[in-house]
């Protein structure tokens, strides 16, 4: 890194600190500081949600996959096309999510279900969350370690210290004064910042690296893969055990199923004005992303091509001397692009791909520590008070705790050792809370039948077989299991009449014969199956969805702005597409031509697998496809569409601090809930109730 590099990086994170520091005098309550008072617009929280995406640890685990596998492992993902549009369209769990006017998903589960509840998910979802953060300060602060060419200790007072502990001190530092200055306020001004900033430095980079690298040196590089471990077609990957069409499938049913479960940068979800500007905001977020696609791209396949293709050995052996250098072989694995990287490009694009990936750090670190910084407040220590806390009392403790979750943060990067994959830890941390989620989330939002009793048995019930399925998997945990099988199959003569069961106990397979991927949906299908079961034994009242939704007798005209209280009961093509009478025409172009756009997809996909089943096609064709699919498209549509959301997220903003200055402030709009509602809106009946017998 030269002064040119640092520079750049310097002038961006100095754009962002003025900004946190401009912000944080809007943060007046606990909405405020949870939610952003519920007044963003679509274009802000499309492009700080989008940059909140941009994580550093994302993106080193997306480089694994991509050194493994290259293209093929997203190939059939074409197959999810028409689901997935589905949900974003009719803003499937989203929109009635933002009808409630929660700030947390347990705080919907207290208004749906029970106090008791709402803390057994606060707490699954807060240790789930912050064990998985664990690792994300360790793993952004060695990106930079290798990325920059930086020494790996530094001595002081006579102490050899680790500069990725140095670093991580650093950049938590910095996250924290973004939160704290302002809370989702601040964090989602500045995310959009860096967003709008982001799309124009995407550009620099992208000219770069297609000057770089020809396709032909990139497509030697990828075909040098061998037989049944292709990085270009899909068909020819049978070394990858386990993966087929019932593996897409099942992935599938979970998206759905696990819908809005993961609550890191949860609180974009309750942020937006109304409950059709989340709707729309999502839209849009499928169609920021083709300059954030091709930068990822490109990366990928330049480092890829660097680190295999012969005329750049000489370079790459420097590479692998640095890797070498590492004891752990996970973490060198993890870091191979990164250093890859750091030695291929030349000065001041350096320095842009340093500041892009510390603007998404500062983003994604953010929403992260805010969001289990607040679940730990809102959904465990604000249902225990009869009495809610003040305003000052709970701004202290929603600070406390954000602070609380980078020291954690810190301290387990600091100390833990990891043995596996990234995405294998997600993974792992992701079962705690998410086996069972989906069938409290989705049958409290769309089932009035649906009870307290079902939600426990289905949410502990799913979560236990996920997290057991995860271990069972591991290879250190399975050695272990085996003597215990042995023991079971020489001690029970039970076993004698079930000579299968005998034999599988006596002799165990050499690894768990049941795939993760199918221990994933016999938990979902459990949890499901266990909520509708117990739902129908215990129903003794249909739930008020109505009331909890703001709907029919119970709407809200929240900011001044309409809400649908309409419900369509005819089948037509609008309902499908989710238009309602809140839509305006730009909001019908949009959402129309993404579906247009998704759907053309969808039959490239289907018309180019069944002609490779018929007859296969050969690697030349592939290269051409992914280059048009994956460079020349992307970079064709990244221009308008980044002129597009530059205009509208500067727009958002604009309204955004108008809005600011004019909304009314509740005093316990603070997650506080009664009698199934929340607080705020109790208290504001009861006043309406006693002015009119006043008057």
């Amino acid at each position: 890194m030269t002064w040119i590099d640092w520079g750049i990086v310097l002038v961006s994170v100095g754009i962002v600190a003025w900004v946190a520091v401009a912000t944080q005098r809007y943060m007046l309550s606990v909405a405020d500081f949870c939610s952003a008072s519920r007044v963003a617009g679509r274009y802000v929280i499309a492009n700080a949600r989008g940059e909140s995406g941009m994580a550093i640890i994302s993106m080193v685990a997306g480089f694994e996959v991509f050194y493994r596998a290259g293209w093929t492992m997203g190939w059939w993902g074409f197959i999810a096309i028409p689901v997935g549009m589905v949900m974003v369209l009719t803003g499937f769990v989203n929109y009635r999510y933002r009808e409630t006017r929660v700030m947390t998903l347990a705080q919907f589960f207290e208004i749906r279900y029970s106090r008791g509840f709402r803390l057994l998910a606060g707490f699954m979802t807060f240790a789930s969350g912050i064990v998985n953060y664990g690792i994300f300060p360790a793993v952004s602060a060695r990106f930079f370690v290798y990325f920059c060419g930086l020494p790996q200790g530094v001595s002081l007072g006579g102490m050899e210290v680790p500069t990725f502990a140095i670093i991580m001190l650093i950049y938590l530092s910095a996250v924290l004064f973004v939160v704290l200055a302002g809370g989702q306020i601040t964090i989602m001004v500045t995310d959009c910042i860096e967003g709008l900033l982001s799309l124009a430095l995407y550009f620099v980079v992208i000219f770069a690296l297609l000057r770089m690298f020809t396709w032909g040196e990139v497509h030697q590089a990828l075909a040098l893969a061998p037989p049944g471990n292709s990085k270009m077609d899909p068909f020819d990957t049978k070394q990858i055990s386990d993966f087929n069409l019932w593996f897409v499938l099942i992935g599938v049913f979970g998206s759905v199923y696990n819908h809005m479960a993961w609550q890191g940068g949860h609180a974009y979800n309750s942020a937006a004005k109304t409950p059709h500007e989340s709707k729309m905001a999502t839209i849009l977020g499928n169609w920021r992303g083709f300059g954030k696609g091709l930068f990822t791209t490109l990366l990928a396949i330049a480092a890829y091509t660097f680190l295999v293709h012969p005329d750049f050995a000489q370079q790459a052996t420097g590479v692998q001397g640095v890797l070498d250098g590492i004891d752990n072989p996970q973490i060198a694995n993890q870091m191979r692009m990164p250093v890859a990287l750091g030695m291929l490009l030349p000065v001041g694009v350096k320095g842009v791909v340093c500041a892009l990936f510390l603007l998404g750090l500062i983003a994604c670190d953010t929403s992260y520590i805010h969001s289990w910084g607040t679940i730990f407040v809102q959904d465990l220590l604000v249902p225990l008070r009869k009495k809610p806390f003040s305003k000052k009392q709970h701004l202290l403790l929603l600070r406390l705790s954000v602070i609380g979750v980078a020291v954690f943060g810190f301290l387990f990067s600091l100390l833990y050792r990891q043995t596996d994959y990234i995405l294998m830890f997600f993974a792992v941390t992701g079962a705690i809370y998410l086996g069972g989620a989906g069938a409290v989330i989705i049958g409290g939002f769309y089932w009035k039948k649906g009870t307290n009793a079902a939600a426990w048995t289905a949410m502990l019930t799913g979560s236990s077989l996920a997290v057991f399925a995860v271990l069972i998997q591991q290879p250190a945990i399975w050695v272990k299991v085996v003597p215990l099988m042995k023991g079971v199959a020489a001690h029970l003569p039970l076993l004698g009449d079930l000579p299968a069961v005998k034999n599988f106990f006596a002799n165990p397979p050499a690894k768990f014969p049941i795939h993760g991927q199918w221990m994933y949906f016999i938990s979902m299908i459990s949890a499901v199956g266990l909520y509708v079961i117990v739902s129908l034994l215990t129903c003794r009242e249909d739930f008020d969805m109505d009331r909890m939704l703001h709907r029919g007798k119970y709407a809200r005209d929240e900011h001044g702005a309409k809400m649908s209280t309409t419900v369509r009961t005819r089948w037509t093509f609008k309902k499908f597409m989710g238009v309602d009478e809140q839509y305006t025409k730009g909001d019908k172009v949009m959402s129309y031509s993404l579906f247009g756009w998704k759907m053309f997809w969808l039959a490239v996909g289907a018309i180019i697998t069944l002609w490779n089943l018929m007859d296969r096609w050969p690697l030349t064709w592939w290269s051409t496809y992914w280059r048009v699919h994956s460079i020349y498209i992307p970079f064709i549509l990244a221009i308008p569409t980044t002129i597009w959301f530059l205009w509208g997220g500067i727009r958002d903003m604009k309204r955004l601090f108008q809005d600011l200055k004019s909304v009314a402030r509740h005093e316990h709009d603070d997650g506080t809930v009664r009698g199934h509602r929340n607080l705020d809106e109790v208290e504001a009946e009861q006043a309406a109730q006693n002015g009119v017998r006043k008057s």
